[in-house]
């Protein structure tokens, strides 16, 4: 692996850490205000709809990127769109938003159970929290993009679902919600210092569920600086 595909842009400056750093702080508290709004019967859309209201009205410049709410067997789309349909109890949520605060981009998900959860259910997201954390205990400057990745991977192949989770375990953020560089199986660039990027491992039953966490941080010589603080136990509503 080798460093020479990192450009300037990757590397952010005081000024714009303290952007995304605000961007993330919307997020987080757009997360709370709709742990409180949710109720069974509401449409995917209602629920992405009352997202949007949240982060315009506490300060968002627009959106980050198209607002993924998907239920049930929807959640298993990594970039579903929201639907009409209906949230129901026994099922997973998927949420996936980000706000544009001084130009710069927020990003977070967090999958959470409606009611009640199956212990498959809770099994995957079990899996899914292990290997987001363990990305996030790896992760530090001078490890590469692909370790990152293979870190969190690894526990998800070990796991029996390797097939499943189907994209990178993260990308940079800046002005563009994805940027450079990538954390992916096919990656080069090695991590340094102030690189924002998320890290969001996922796992997709198709027909039946999905889970991915997602959290925005900042690379330091020591690790990381974790900007989404929003809760990632189960939370079952």
């Amino acid at each position: 692996m080798t460093d020479n595909n990192v450009s300037s842009n990757m590397i952010k400056n005081e000024h714009e850490i303290q952007s995304i750093s605000r961007s993330a702080a919307l997020g987080d508290k757009c997360f709370s205000h709709i742990l409180g709004f949710i109720e069974p019967g509401m449409s995917e859309k209602q629920i992405a709809a009352e997202i949007e209201r949240y982060l315009f009205e506490h300060g968002a410049e627009k959106l980050a990127f198209d607002t993924i709410s998907v239920s049930g067997e929807r959640s298993c789309l990594p970039h579903g769109e929201p639907s009409d349909r209906i949230v129901k109890k026994g099922e997973f949520l998927t949420l996936d938003f980000g706000a544009v605060v001084d130009g710069y981009c927020g990003d977070m998900t967090r999958t959470i159970a409606i009611g009640s959860v199956t212990p498959l259910m809770r099994k995957i997201y079990d899996i899914v929290l292990e290997s987001q954390l363990a990305a996030i205990d790896v992760i530090k400057a001078g490890v590469s993009c692909y370790d990152a990745d293979k870190t969190a991977r690894d526990i998800i192949v070990k796991a029996g679902y390797g097939d499943n989770f189907t994209h990178g375990l993260g990308h940079g953020i800046g002005t563009q919600v994805h940027e450079e560089p990538r954390l992916n199986t096919k990656s080069e660039e090695i991590l340094q210092k102030n690189m924002a990027i998320t890290i969001e491992p996922g796992i997709y039953l198709p027909g039946l569920f999905g889970v991915r966490i997602e959290d925005l941080a900042i690379v330091t010589d020591f690790g990381i600086i974790n900007k989404v603080n929003s809760k990632k136990d189960l939370i079952i509503l």
